[in-house]
């Protein structure tokens, strides 16, 4: 196994800078530079141009990819033109935010959409599984954007019961208990609906893996030798739907650190997913190579995660040197 894992590591190398190069060559190809936020309106042509020497813009692209490579080797991620800050504290701090929100959004949608999967899956056809399947289209198919303006209408504009934004009060300078307080009260609404968004999909996938399962022949027979119902469904049947469920958690992994673009917008959540808006917006190219590419890792990451999972749940899925 630990072969394995250093193996698909080292082969992630030239995929991560594949994947730096493509990010790379896409941002410098969008309209606009950051130039003009960084001098006053009126500047003069004259500069302007000093200003993109500064910046190193006047280079070609391959000599600024490598500068900016050479830099990143050494865990340099240069300058933020919007916050005038370096960028890994940027992004640390951002991130830390992101994954506050999306844990317990995480772990709040696994506790729920399993044991709800598995009795659709059980009662199949039945009132309880047409519900859910309703359910689920409808959360699927409802614009997270369109449900988050709703409960800010609804919640915190008509009965004021939750703040509209913000991970704080403004001006707030609790500490303690007292700051965690005031933090999970803002997160009710965009945890709301992100747990809303995500259970609709996860109960599909947990209902139709633990189908699959439960009219496999080793199911009939852990019946036939007179086991209860609740071994075969939860020791036999859901161990062998767990697969569905790792492959899930791959890509749900990496979403605890990137974040929720749209509803980290909408609800003023200052998480890595609006900071990365901000930084398109301003054309914070360090920035913006810095967050894509963490992204790109964590999906990377999340793969491998899924992979070893397989091994884990699974006893007839081998990793080694057949799986590459």
């Amino acid at each position: 196994m630990l072969k394995y894992i250093i193996k698909r590591l080292l082969h992630m190398i030239p995929v991560i800078l594949t994947i730096s190069i493509c990010i790379f060559i896409i941002i410098k190809l969008t309209p606009g530079e950051p130039v003009g936020n960084q001098l006053n309106p009126k500047s003069t042509a004259e500069e302007r141009a000093a200003e993109r020497i500064r910046l190193g813009l006047d280079k070609p692209i391959h000599i600024q990819y490598l500068d900016w490579l050479g830099r990143t080797l050494r865990g340099d991620f240069g300058q933020s033109y919007i916050y005038k800050r370096p960028v890994k504290d940027i992004v640390g701090h951002f991130v830390v935010n992101s994954f506050i929100l999306n844990l317990g959004v995480f772990f709040l949608t696994f506790l729920i959409s399993i044991p709800i999967g598995i009795v659709c899956a059980k009662k199949q056809y039945s009132k309880t599984d047409n519900f859910f399947s309703v359910f689920s289209l409808v959360g699927i198919s409802m614009p997270s954007f369109f449900f988050g303006l709703l409960l800010i209408f609804a919640l915190a504009v008509h009965f004021k019961i939750f703040p509209i934004n913000g991970m704080i009060n403004a001006g707030s300078e609790t500490q303690g208990f007292e700051r965690v307080k005031e933090v999970l009260h803002h997160m009710v609404l965009p945890g709301i609906v992100l747990t809303i968004g995500s259970l609709a999909s996860l109960v599909r996938y947990v209902r139709n893996g633990m189908l699959d399962v439960l009219h496999k022949d080793y199911i009939r027979t852990a019946r036939a030798k007179g086991l209860s119902e609740r071994k075969v469904v939860y020791k036999h049947g859901f161990r062998n739907a767990l697969i569905t469920i790792v492959t899930v958690l791959g890509f749900w992994l990496p979403g605890l650190f990137s974040g929720a673009v749209i509803l980290e917008s909408i609800f003023v959540w200052p998480g890595i997913g609006s900071t990365l808006v901000d930084a398109v917006n301003g054309r914070d190219y360090n920035l913006m190579m810095a967050i894509m590419l963490l992204f790109a890792i964590l999906t990377l990451i999340g793969n491998l995660l899924a992979d070893i999972g397989y091994a884990l749940v699974d006893p007839r899925v081998k990793v080694g040197e057949g799986n590459s």
